[in-house]
């Protein structure tokens, strides 16, 4: 079982991002056994994040989540066709080389189909450049695609949640074929 970290790049309590984020935990990732823990970068102390304390107690936890993962989901609302300022800046206060060895899936939301290359031309490069081992196909679905029920639970237009299935798949297998094994005491 992998440790995967989920996170959200959204500024937006109701975030279609962070409603995106729960549906591939909830629906795929559990299904593949691993172990999911979640961060949503809205609830970091915002000046911390914006001063880039590393001492802030919350920023070194954030940290330590991602060092500990196996792989990493990465959602964000895509803004003027680039990923969330909130996004930037978490990824600025980790270390250089924060996703060493990590195999990291990209997935973006955004309000029309001009923003859909954002996924690799604004976020896979500060991924690769961040030392992720494998980063798996990325992919980007329209705010419209993310919907709630009346319950509360995310629902996803029909399409797009068969298009993304396999995407999140890819992402399970390659998580386990790049997985570096624990260290033997």
């Amino acid at each position: 079982m992998a440790t995967v970290l989920s996170v959200s790049g959204s500024p937006s309590p109701t975030s279609r991002t962070t409603r995106l984020l729960r549906h591939v935990v909830d629906a795929r990732l559990a299904e593949h056994g691993h172990r999911v823990v979640e961060l949503d970068a809205r609830a970091l102390p915002a000046a911390a994040l914006l001063s880039a304390d590393f001492s802030d107690p919350q920023l070194i936890e954030a940290a330590r989540l991602f060092a500990e993962a196996d792989g990493v989901v990465i959602g964000t609302p895509v803004y003027k066709a680039a990923y969330s300022g909130l996004l930037k800046a978490l990824l600025d206060v980790l270390p250089q080389h924060g996703l060493a060895g990590k195999t990291v899936l990209p997935l973006a939301t955004g309000g029309s189909t001009a923003h859909v290359l954002a996924v690799d031309y604004a976020l896979r490069p500060v991924l690769s450049s961040m030392g992720a081992g494998h980063i798996t196909q990325g992919w980007f679905l329209l705010d419209r695609q993310v919907g709630a029920a009346a319950d509360g639970s995310t629902v996803l237009d029909p399409e797009a949640a068969a298009q993304l299935t396999p995407v999140v798949d890819a992402f399970a297998a390659a998580l386990e074929r790049h997985r570096v094994p624990a260290m033997a005491c």
